[in-house]
């Protein structure tokens, strides 16, 4: 019993010795990332069954001698290697180390039974590596270790003598059979080795999501408030030292130690470091430096930040501490730089298109000055024979109007003062019409904002061409009513109902030039609130209407 049990512990030592050569393996870089890989190219396979097979080998050689027979490890190498990359390492292992086995001691006892059992174990180990579930493959391995052990054992007495066999059987039948628990000691190590890595993907993965969420809404506006909040977002979530983000040749944003030297404008120019990472479009790892200007930093990481293929700025995270910067880290940190940097050209684009929707709105409203302008001095015009002084007095509320007007630019008013408008503009067109014009307003107190010359166009618009080509007198009626939440505005008017042509025109955004006001207030309220106007057909007359709400300010 006593030489079972030390038997037992030689066993163990050299499956240890095994543990201990894939435990330095596993650390290294090229082994990690093969056991990662799904798909093994021809080299790949090559090698670890050669790795194998030398294990396998290796423990022949380090065997026990034990009544002509050897008390080794060769099956837990096999069954391992097998059971971990498949038929191209477990077969081949089995192969050579079997034949090896056999070649040494081609008359002993146990030779013929090991080169059997061997060959058995790479193919079992091929079978549980494509059928078994990965979360019991150590079982598994120590099950089909203890079955090949136990096939050797079975062949020992099966093809010797009984006088020979029982004896080496009763010697090694228990040190080989019970030392086969090791096969699930090595699957775990390297299992473990791989969840290990995908625990810490996992966590990476998590820390960057995390920071993208709380940064996310601070890349609306890109200024310097902005990316001082996604710096201190992300040395809170990497507990950095200080955190900044530059363009190519200031620090736009600083968060941490050192914080007053970079506020001051003489210190606002990146270093020589941050310099060398924009040349050379390199991550920089510093973890040992001296002193970093005056923050006592000792560990810095500098990423490129990139733009439409090039570099537009860095990201740099620091620390006091020497050899701060981890590899987990430097994975992290490129992919928050590679997060910045698309967040980034996101917000420079939305900015772009701001820009050119505020230029098409304000092209769009400049053509409706030099139309108006036309029509009120026609107005005017008719009256300068007749009736002087009203021509005069016209003419100074075109003035006011005009100053007032040109003095708004591209901001909003309230729709109290576009009602003003209005009634100027019916004043002047009243004193041109006399009798054949009536203009009613049913205006509740209403007060939201909107964009100038919105509603006198469509004034305009019934005046013209719906009052003005009848022979009778015509009423014009303009509505401004509060609907729940919304504010409903309709201009009606008693001429020419709207032609086909017009409806279709509106709905499809292709109206003519002899449409302008329509046409311009129709794309006007399309792009400030996605909804444009509706036009419908009366008897007699045309109702032009449109929505719009009172709780968010169009952003023009």
């Amino acid at each position: 019993m006593i030489e079972n049990q030390a038997m037992l512990l030689a066993v163990f030592e050299r499956a240890a010795l095994m543990l201990m050569a894939l435990f330095f393996l596993t650390r290294t870089r090229p082994f990690q990332h093969l056991l990662r890989k799904q798909d093994h190219s021809p080299a790949e396979l090559a090698a670890v069954s050669l790795l194998f097979c030398l294990f396998a080998v290796f423990s022949t050689y380090t065997g026990i001698p034990v009544d002509g027979s050897l008390v080794n490890v060769r099956i837990i190498a096999v069954l391992s290697g097998g059971i971990l990359f498949g038929p191209w390492v477990g077969i081949p292992a089995g192969i050579v180390s079997g034949l090896h086995r056999y070649l040494i001691d081609i008359n002993g006892y146990t030779s013929l039974p090991c080169l059997i059992s061997s060959v058995c174990a790479g193919l079992l180990a091929t079978w549980i590596h494509f059928r078994a579930g990965r979360s019991r493959l150590w079982l598994y391995g120590i099950l089909a270790g203890m079955l090949c052990e136990g096939l050797t054992m079975g062949l020992i007495l099966l093809l010797t003598d009984p006088a020979v066999g029982v004896p080496i059987v009763r010697h090694i039948a228990f040190p080989m059979i019970v030392g086969t628990v090791c096969v699930g000691l090595i699957i775990k190590l390297v299992q473990d080795l791989n969840d290990e890595k995908e625990l810490l993907a996992a966590r990476q993965a998590k820390l960057a999501l995390t920071i993208a969420n709380r940064t996310l809404p601070y890349f609306q506006n890109l200024d310097r408030d902005a990316m001082v909040q996604v710096c201190t977002v992300i040395r809170d979530q990497l507990d950095a030292d200080a955190v900044a983000i530059t363009n190519t040749s200031d620090v736009l944003a600083y968060v941490g130690l050192g914080k007053d030297y970079y506020e001051m404008d003489e210190h606002s120019a990146i270093g020589a470091i941050t310099r060398q990472a924009i040349a050379g479009d390199q991550i920089i790892i510093e973890n040992n430096l001296q002193q970093y200007h005056l923050a006592d930093f000792h560990s810095v990481i500098i990423i490129p930040l990139r733009e439409k293929a090039g570099v537009s700025g860095t990201l740099k995270i620091f620390y006091r501490k020497s050899h701060g910067i981890s590899t987990p880290l430097r994975e992290v940190a490129v992919g928050l730089s590679q997060l910045i940097s698309t967040q980034m050209e996101v917000s420079r684009v939305k900015q772009l298109e701001e820009m050119a929707r505020k230029a098409e709105f304000s092209a769009l409203q400049s053509k409706i000055n030099p139309h108006f302008l036309f029509n009120a001095l026609n107005a005017i015009s008719s009256l300068i024979r007749i009736q002087p002084q009203q021509a005069r007095q016209l003419i100074s509320n075109l003035a006011d109007y005009l100053r007032y007007n040109l003095s708004l630019g591209d901001r909003l008013i309230d729709i109290q003062e576009e009602l003003r408008q209005v009634r100027d503009y019916v004043a002047i067109e009243q004193a041109r019409f006399g009798a054949k014009l009536t203009v009613e307003f049913d205006i509740d107190d209403v007060h939201v904002r909107i964009p100038s010359l919105l509603l006198q166009p469509l004034v305009e618009n019934a005046i013209l061409h719906g009052i003005q080509p009848r022979k009778e007198p015509g009423r014009v009626s303009i509505a401004v009513k509060r609907d729940g939440d919304k504010v409903h505005v309709c201009v009606r008017d008693t001429g020419y109902g709207v032609s086909q042509e017009v409806l279709d025109g509106v709905a499809a955004g292709t109206l003519s030039s002899r449409s302008i006001g329509l046409s311009n207030v129709n794309q006007r309220l399309k792009l400030l609130y996605g909804e444009g106007l509706r036009l419908t057909r009366l008897e007699p007359g045309t109702a032009v209407c449109f929505d719009l709400p009172t709780t968010e300010e169009p952003a023009c």
